[in-house]
C-alpha cells in the first residue's frame, strides 16, 4: 500500500510539472488590441485553459495599462489564478487590484476572493489524498481567511458576495472552533489545566456563536474546579447555564 501511495505521488508530481507553463513574453500579443486580447483570454477561460488565460490578462496589463480592458484582465486574471490552483497568484492579483482601484467596480470582488484564495489554500492535491491528523493542522491559511471574510463582510456588507462569504466564513469558524477545542481537550486530558482554560477561552472569545462553546465553557468550568480557583469556575458555570439552561456540565 506504501509503495503504491509513493508511485501515485510521483505520478502526479510528473503531470503537475508537465502543466507547467513555460516563459512567454507580452510582446507575442502586440499585434492585437486590448479588446481582442481579452476576449481571447476570456475564451480560454471559458475552456478551462487558465494558465493559457494568465497569459492574456498579464498581457493587456502590460501592453495597455490605461486602457478600459486593463482593469478587467487584472479582475479575471484572478480568477484565471484561482481556478489553475495558484492561490497565492490569486492573492498577489486580488491585493495588487485592491491597491489599484480601492474604489473600482469589482474592488469587493478582489477582497472575497482574497478570503475563498485563503479557504482552498490548502486543498492541494496530495493534502486530499493523505489528509492530515487534526494535532497536525496548520490552519494559518483558514485563519487568514476568517479575516478576510470578516473585512470584506465589513466594507461590503450587501455585495452580491456576501451570502456567500458569510457562509464560508461560519464554516471557517467552527473549523478553527474544532481545532482549539481539539488541543483544549488534549491539555485538559493531560491535567494541563491552565493551557486549557487558555485554549477553551479563545473559542468563547473568538468564535462566538460557534456550537464548540458549550464544550470549551464545560473545560473551563472543570479546569478551574481542578484548579482549585472557584470563583472563576462558578463565573464561568453561570455563563454556561445562561446560554445552555437545559444542558448539564
Amino acid at each position: 500500500m506504501n509503495i503504491q501511495k509513493i508511485l501515485l505521488t510521483c505520478f502526479c508530481a510528473l503531470i503537475l510539472s508537465a502543466c507547467s507553463t513555460k516563459d512567454y513574453s507580452p510582446d507575442v500579443y502586440k499585434k492585437y488590441t486590448a479588446k481582442q486580447i481579452l476576449k481571447n483570454g476570456e475564451q480560454a477561460l471559458s475552456k478551462h485553459n487558465y494558465n493559457e488565460a494568465v497569459k492574456y490578462f498579464e498581457a493587456i496589463d502590460a501592453l495597455y495599462p490605461f486602457d478600459p480592458e486593463a482593469q478587467q484582465g487584472q479582475v479575471d486574471v484572478i480568477y484565471a489564478h484561482y481556478k489553475a490552483e495558484d492561490y497565492a497568484s490569486a492573492l498577489a492579483s486580488a491585493s495588487r487590484y485592491i491597491h489599484l482601484y480601492p474604489e473600482g467596480k469589482h474592488t469587493d470582488y478582489a477582497y472575497y476572493m482574497k478570503g475563498v484564495a485563503n479557504f482552498d489554500k490548502d486543498k492541494t492535491l496530495l493534502q486530499r489524498l493523505y489528509p492530515r491528523k487534526q494535532e497536525n493542522l496548520d490552519v494559518s491559511n483558514l485563519q487568514a481567511a476568517f479575516i478576510n471574510f470578516g473585512e470584506f463582510l465589513k466594507r461590503f456588507p450587501k455585495s452580491v458576495y456576501a451570502k456567500d462569504a458569510e457562509k464560508r466564513m461560519h464554516y471557517v469558524r467552527n473549523l478553527l472552533a474544532s481545532h482549539e477545542l481539539y488541543i483544549a481537550k488534549f491539555y485538559f486530558d493531560r491535567k494541563i489545566y491552565v493551557a486549557a482554560v487558555n485554549r477553551a477561552s479563545y473559542i468563547v472569545q473568538h468564535f462566538e456563536g460557534a456550537p464548540q462553546i458549550k464544550d470549551a465553557l464545560r473545560i473551563i468550568i472543570k479546569s478551574y474546579r481542578a484548579l482549585g480557583i472557584d470563583k472563576q469556575a462558578n463565573d464561568a458555570l453561570r455563563v454556561f447555564q445562561l446560554n445552555f439552561p437545559k444542558e448539564r456540565v
